[in-house]
């Protein structure tokens, strides 16, 4: 008999025990939500101060993405009536019955009601078991839960607001159409007063509805997304009820943020926040949840970036960057616009150099990161775009021993227009036997009706086929393409052969001439092999047609490299002459 009762005793247990519970986090279900019931959501207005909010439950939406259901409900209370649903509230926790539902992470764009939609707590636990949503939960029908949309309006994602601070204004509008792409809202954020002390603060000074600010970049120009932590399981902690930026595995460092203000907005009003502490890193960005580790410390990167104007001390940013594949090249691109819109807006400098490097944690051959740039409009862009395309070439290889150790850069600012545009190219003679020489004559031109002539010869090879030989001078931007896309059609074999074909390419300062034909160009290990014999041409011409990378183009024969000096060269003139036997 008491062998019964002890069994019936446990059976009791599991069936009162909440279901999908995860350490000490109690679970409200979603099968037992129901249109009617009240809940209690959480989160902060003004300062670190958690406050409550009401929440009435509408109904649940099945299959609003794939194997995903949301609770939809009607918010009140504080100053929602006012704000509505704000960017910044993702993530913010609703319990029921004391157990947690799930966290406010959709609404309605110019919803003239507070109406939010949920994400079910299981959804988001998931994340931190196994990196991805699991399956739907079996739903209570009611009449929400038709999965159609009653509303108006789509639901969405509430956008996760980033705050740049440190940035220039002229940053944020050059970026903001790219971040807002992404379900971002790039802002102008405010400053704590100083840089965040190194050590992390205590775990459990992390409550949920606390919120928290995802930092891509730290120092003295910061990049942070702001959300709300719904859930704390011991060092784990769950927050924004959606994604992120959806890259999957990832190591984010995330900080403790207070609200310095909230702004109400006809679109979509948002809480201002500032970082308070760091708290731990962000290792899983998932379509409904992202997820950490409270206590550990993110593999960050050191960046320096100098400029020098020659008029004033050397303006300094010191930060540390996230390592990512995808993101690292887009952040240090507009740091360096940033640190070089903000001395072109003040003095109207119009040349800028660039002096640095990348160096690598296993010892591989630094990046260098050397050239110069010049123009009429928008430099800033071009010179960053420099820095980023490399490093996302680094990044995106995959190779382990291109992991990032450091970034410097030293940038020289110059009032002067230091730039010649390409403006004639003649050849002489216009026929030429094999063994004869070509004379080219290059003209640059420059401001105030500055010309440069530049000669050069070209000796044609004894045993060259007769017809058209082509003379295209062009700056290095133009010249590099064309490397970049042999680079393209066969992966590199290893970092140090990556690295070595970046620091390669050429700088803007000097002129080319390509020496081309219009000739069938094979490639063999990523370089050109023109006019092969014409069985070797056979072979080649079945074996990479059918990997399609056989294409018939102009085949380089030769190259001519033309200096100029400390001048950025521009565009791009063809000459042709004709071999005759």
């Amino acid at each position: 008999m008491g062998v019964c009762r002890f069994l019936v005793s446990l059976f009791l247990a599991a069936c009162l025990w909440p279901p999908f519970a995860a350490g000490q986090i109690a679970i409200y279900p979603l099968r037992d939500v129901r249109a009617g019931q009240h809940a209690i959501g959480k989160t902060v207005f003004q300062g670190n101060k958690i406050e409550e909010f009401q929440v009435e439950i509408l109904g649940v939406l099945e299959n609003v993405g794939p194997r995903q259901s949301i609770i939809l409900a009607r918010l009140s209370g504080g100053p929602l009536a006012e704000t509505g649903v704000m960017q910044g509230m993702s993530g913010s926790p609703v319990y029921m019955d004391g157990r947690l539902v799930g966290a406010v992470a959709l609404g309605f764009n110019f919803s003239k009601e507070p109406i939010a939609g949920i994400r079910p707590i299981e959804e988001m636990l998931a994340v931190g078991d196994s990196g991805q949503p699991p399956a739907a939960a079996k739903v209570a029908s009611n009449k929400a839960a038709s999965g159609s949309e009653p509303f108006g309006s789509k639901l969405v994602d509430i956008a996760t607001p980033v705050s740049f601070s440190g940035f220039t204004a002229g940053t944020l509008d050059q970026f903001a159409p790219q971040l807002k792409k992404l379900g971002l809202e790039p802002r102008q954020g405010v400053s704590s007063g100083g840089k965040l002390p190194s050590q992390l603060g205590p775990p459990a000074s992390l409550r949920p509805g606390d919120m928290i600010a995802v930092e891509l970049l730290s120092g003295d120009m910061s990049i942070g997304a702001e959300g709300t932590v719904t859930a704390v399981d011991g060092k784990k902690i769950y927050a924004f009820g959606h994604q992120f930026m959806s890259v999957g595995n990832t190591e984010l460092p995330f900080a403790r943020a207070e609200v310095v203000a909230l702004l109400p907005n006809l679109s979509s009003s948002f809480k201002i926040s500032s970082p308070l502490e760091w708290m731990g890193a962000i290792t899983q960005d998932r379509s409904t949840s992202i997820y950490g580790e409270l206590g550990r410390k993110a593999d960050t990167i050191p960046v320096s970036i100098t400029v020098k104007d020659g008029r004033r001390a050397p303006l300094a940013y010191h930060m540390q960057m996230i390592q990512d594949r995808v993101l690292s090249p887009y952040i240090v691109q507009t740091a360096v616009y940033s640190a070089m819109d903000a001395t072109e807006r003040t003095l109207g400098l119009a040349s800028y150099t660039l002096r640095g490097g990348v160096e690598f944690v296993n010892g591989a051959p630094a990046l260098k990161l050397d050239n110069t740039y010049a123009g009429d409009f928008n430099v800033p862009l071009q010179a960053s775009s420099g820095v980023a395309s490399p490093l996302s070439s680094i990044l995106g290889a995959g190779f382990d021993a291109l992991k990032i150790k450091s970034i410097n850069l030293e940038i020289e600012a110059s009032e002067r227009k230091r730039f010649l545009q390409v403006d004639q190219i003649s050849a002489s003679p216009k026929q030429v036997h094999p063994g004869g020489t070509v004379e080219l004559s290059v003209v640059l031109t420059g401001e105030n009706g500055l010309e440069v002539q530049k000669n050069v010869r070209y000796l044609v090879p004894v045993g060259a086929p007769a017809g058209a030989l082509n003379f295209t001078v062009s700056d290095g931007s133009l010249s590099n393409a064309l490397d970049y896309q042999q680079m393209a059609s066969e992966a590199p074999k290893s970092a140090t052969q990556l690295v070595s074909f970046l620091n390669n390419l050429r700088p803007n300062t000097d002129a080319y001439v390509r020496v081309w034909r219009f000739d069938p160009a094979f490639q063999v290990q990523g370089q050109d092999l023109p006019d092969p014999p014409p069985s070797v041409g056979l072979i080649l011409a079945r074996t990479q047609a059918a990997q399609g990378v056989w294409v018939p183009r102009g085949s380089k024969i030769d190259e001519i490299q033309i200096p100029t000096g400390d001048v950025v060269v521009s565009g791009s003139k063809t000459a042709q002459v004709e071999i005759t036997e």
